[in-house]
């Protein structure tokens, strides 16, 4: 068996990556916070001939989840970690539930967000939230938050 050992150079790589990740998701979740807000709004108040509301109703859930990230994103306290840690997972957590059942029943689910795992905005839905926890989990992340990290023993 080999002690792999991950070099400076590789650590900096890594935590580069991981950089530029936050900055592509505090970008990124206020536009489509913005973008499935205004949607859902224009559904529910100025649309004519809506008559299920339950697509409109998640993606208000989503832009509403969406926000509650970016504001865990842009103000780094220990408790907004805590927040964006449970809206992305209560995002994740609706993103399989609403991708699956609007795959094995359509008419339910009509068009939301969450339709086929995020299908009408590029699979964002899907693999954004994934990327936010890795970023949040990060060890330099949860520093950045003022989270110390847990130590344990074997």
């Amino acid at each position: 068996m080999t002690n792999a050992k991950i070099s400076p150079t590789q650590a900096n790589a890594g935590s580069s990556l991981i950089s530029t990740l936050g900055y592509v998701l505090a970008v990124s979740y206020p536009v489509l916070a913005l973008s499935t807000g205004a949607r859902a709004l224009y559904q529910l108040f100025f649309k004519a001939g809506v008559t299920d509301y339950l697509p409109v109703y998640l993606s208000l859930a989503a832009a509403t989840l969406y926000l509650i990230a970016t504001i865990g994103f842009a103000y780094r306290r220990p408790w907004t970690w805590w927040l964006s840690i449970t809206s992305l997972g209560v995002e994740t957590l609706l993103t399989l539930i609403v991708g699956t059942l609007s795959i094995t029943n359509p008419d339910l689910i009509g068009h939301t967000v969450w339709r086929h795992f995020g299908q009408d905005y590029g699979y964002f839905p899907l693999f954004q939230p994934i990327l936010g926890l890795i970023w949040l989990l990060w060890p330099a992340t949860r520093a950045m938050y003022g989270l110390s990290q847990a130590k344990t023993k074997l």
